[in-house]
């Protein structure tokens, strides 16, 4: 089951312990339209995915987020990975 374009923004950020306008800022989005894109209210631009994922620590989340697969013998990860060191991508774990 894939998640949302949303979800996938929202664990990103999770896992790297920021909140949403300190990745904004980190990204050079607006606030707003960075908050549209992680709560599902508007469609990511190629131009923001470019930015995000030019900031070094969201590179890693670079496959994961666009074709759902991992790759950690060349540094593609999914969220959870990134700190939990576990399998999968579901976690009770509340981080933030």
């Amino acid at each position: 089951m894939s998640r949302s374009q949303g979800e996938k923004l929202r664990l990103m950020r999770n896992s790297e312990q920021m909140t949403k306008k300190e990745l904004a800022d980190l990204v050079g989005l607006n606030y707003a339209t960075y908050h549209g894109y992680e709560s599902d209210k508007s469609k990511m631009t190629f131009e923001s995915g470019v930015k995000i994922f030019s900031a070094k620590v969201f590179r890693k989340y670079r496959d994961w987020f666009m074709f759902d697969e991992v790759n950690p013998n060349v540094g593609q990860i999914a969220p959870v990975l990134a700190h939990d060191k576990t399998e999968g991508i579901n976690s009770d774990k509340k981080i933030g």
